[in-house]
């Protein structure tokens, strides 16, 4: 593909600078990845700490054939398309490489604070008791029926998006479900497809680092009910910000809930430790009882984001069923550990103060005797739900620990201290052992017959960024090693 017909791809295509001919073999937007500098198109990408134009001349040096600017670098000699947004203009430009692998399949989408990752994992079943081959994209990574790839980012740069969507199309995917993040609606990332089906499932503090204000992390949400991102949309009715979504919509859609009148409803709902039972209703009359093996009540709300889905896209209601029901566990979402012990590790993802109380809630309506919560804050990311967060410990938790999420490049003392000031007031027992390992330690030293141990903030994730240094941190392995070395203490 030529430049000339990359660019005439990209809104806001201001010219081009040079031989509007030359063969573009690739796309990239990091100038550290060598392996993919060769013949590519590069991407200035202008961002909050860097701007993509200050690395121009080294993508060039290593052998970038183009530039893609939002001011022309008359000072290096190559071809240069200038757009008015680089962002935007790589989201269009990617597709059209990669020969607009989205629009051979199906594709959905679900956005929201919590919920996604669940949701998406229930989706993608349904999808596959329909016939479909199924890939998922999202926070755990990416998955290519049973292949699953590592992914940096919940809903990735529109490079590494569409070269993943293609390589799905091109190994017999049929339908996509993704996880849409605020942010990648913000920065354009999904800028060019149009979904299938989308669905919203609620709104809670996060990520006010970048937004700074929920009603820009909400505005940023909605971008993607519009036409130019959708076609059917699915909103939970008992979300009060639901509201704020329909203003305006132009999209046929329909709403699910619990306590709302909806198009779409789960009554008499019996939760356990082992998992939650539900009537499925449709307008209607049609129904059809439910039995997840995940537990909680916001995974019937989950699995309801996933049924309006499903029947969106013509699933019938033995195959949403099916779907619902075959899904055993989802990679550090309310994941209880396989620990042979007289109490339960629960391992969650929860890192912001509603997901920390939901997971709180849930482990209460079946935990024998005390409740442990080990949690921290990330660095680098929304202050103001640090405290938020302690309260909720002492609040709900019998003995809180708090220790190191990943700090980045922050203090992890002065995180804990800032997290300190909410869990003071409410007089909950806790205590501060910064070292994770050695705060997982402490957790299941204490524990007790019918305690449950609730590990909040890493779920999934197999590392720990302290001081912008990772290092491998897998939860699951820890508690394993740490539960051993117990026991051979013990023995000896």
């Amino acid at each position: 593909m030529t430049l000339r017909n990359l660019a005439e791809q990209a809104p806001g295509l201001v010219g081009i600078s040079g031989e509007a001919d030359v063969e573009i073999r690739g796309l990239c937007a990091d100038s550290r990845q060598a392996d993919r500098l060769a013949g590519s198109a590069f991407f200035c990408v202008s961002g909050a700490t860097f701007d993509g134009h200050a690395f121009a001349r080294r993508a060039v040096d290593g052998g970038a054939a183009a530039l893609i600017v939002e001011r022309l670098l008359p000072e290096i000699d190559v071809p240069q398309a200038q757009v008015e947004n680089v962002r935007e203009a790589m989201a269009h430009m990617a597709g059209a490489f990669y020969g607009h692998p989205a629009r051979k399949m199906r594709m959905l989408a679900v956005t929201g604070t919590k919920g996604k990752t669940t949701s998406s994992y229930l989706v993608k079943s349904v999808l596959e008791h329909m016939g479909l081959k199924c890939g998922l994209i999202g926070t755990i990574g990416k998955i290519i029926g049973d292949t699953v790839l590592t992914s940096n980012l919940t809903t990735p740069d529109p490079i590494d998006l569409h070269e993943t969507l293609w390589r799905m199309e091109q190994e017999g995917v049929r339908a996509v479900v993704m996880e849409a993040s605020a942010h990648a609606l913000d920065m354009h990332r999904l800028d060019g497809i149009v979904f299938d089906a989308v669905a919203y499932t609620n709104l809670s503090q996060d990520h006010l680092d970048y937004f700074h204000t929920m009603e820009n992390y909400a505005a940023a949400k909605k971008k993607l009910f519009l036409p130019s991102h959708a076609r059917n949309c699915a909103f939970n009715a008992d979300e009060e910000t639901t509201v704020f979504m329909l203003e305006g919509i132009e999209l046929p859609y329909v709403t699910y809930g619990i306590r709302s009148d909806c198009d779409i409803a789960a009554r008499d709902i019996e939760i356990s430790e082992d998992g939650v039972s539900f009537m499925l209703q449709l307008t209607g009359a049609l129904e059809t009882p439910i039995h997840l093996r995940l537990t909680g009540m916001f995974n019937v709300y989950n699995a309801m984001t996933a049924a309006a889905l499903g029947m969106i896209v013509g699933a019938r209601m033995e195959e949403i069923r099916e779907g619902l029901e075959a899904v055993r566990v989802v990679p550090g979402r309310a994941e209880v550990l396989d620990t042979d012990t007289p109490f339960k590790v629960v391992l969650d993802y929860s890192h912001a103060p509603a997901a920390l109380e939901n997971i709180l809630s849930m482990v209460r309506s079946f935990a024998r005797n005390r409740v442990i919560a080990l949690f921290g804050c990330g660095g680098d990311r929304d202050r103001e739900k640090r405290p938020l967060m302690g309260e909720i410990g002492g609040r709900m938790a019998d003995f809180s620990i708090l220790t190191s999420d990943n700090a980045r490049n922050e203090d992890p003392y002065a995180i804990l201290e800032t997290v300190e000031e909410g869990i003071r007031p409410t007089g909950g027992a806790y205590c501060v052992i910064e070292d994770r390992r050695e705060a997982i330690r402490y957790a299941l030293s204490m524990a007790r017959d019918g305690d449950v141990v609730v590990l909040a903030g890493k779920g999934h994730e197999t590392y720990q960024e302290v001081r912008g240094v990772k290092r491998p941190f897998d939860e699951k392995s820890i508690v394993a090693q740490l539960l051993r070395e117990m026991r051979e203490n013990t023995e000896a």
